[in-house]
């Protein structure tokens, strides 16, 4: 009788270590979905893809006509020289201290005169947490190359 039992044991014990080994595949096999989630769709909280940190004029223009907020980072006087119609100037240097007129809750293009300040403003609109940012590629002197409109005054 006690060689039974003993069968018994280790039939059950066998079983115990087969649903364990069973749910230790499940748990892993979770995590692996977890982490090819995370690496598909990013860790952007907002669950968004961020944008990428530069695009050309074509992109933006479209972009500005479909509602992103236009951020122009030049001088007053470049500003008052021409500008796009509808978009909003906050110069570089005063970026950081401004940061809170620029919206974090839709996509923002940023534009300068060539396009290297507007890289620079990029990058701390993303230190101070924005995700939906990106840079025009070759400024406004791109942009009106490329034939879109300016307006001239303050």
């Amino acid at each position: 009788m006690a060689k039974k039992q003993n069968k018994a044991s280790k039939r059950k014990a066998q079983q115990n270590a087969q649903k364990k080994k069973e749910q230790m595949m499940i748990a892993i096999a979770a995590v692996v979905v977890v982490v090819i989630a995370f690496l598909v769709f990013g860790g952007n909280p907002s669950g968004g893809d961020s944008l990428p940190a530069e695009i050309n004029t074509a992109t933006g223009y479209q972009m500005f006509q479909d509602g992103a907020f236009l951020l122009d980072v030049r001088t007053q006087p470049e500003w008052e020289e021409y500008h796009v119609d509808g978009a909003t100037m906050v110069v570089l240097d005063e970026l950081e201290s401004r940061i809170s007129e620029v919206p974090f809750d839709q996509e923002v293009i940023i534009i300068c005169n060539s396009g290297n300040r507007s890289q620079v403003a990029r990058d701390i609109l993303l230190a101070a947490g924005h995700t939906q940012v990106t840079s025009i590629a070759g400024g406004i002197q791109g942009w009106m190359s490329a034939g879109h409109a300016v307006v001239s005054g303050p």
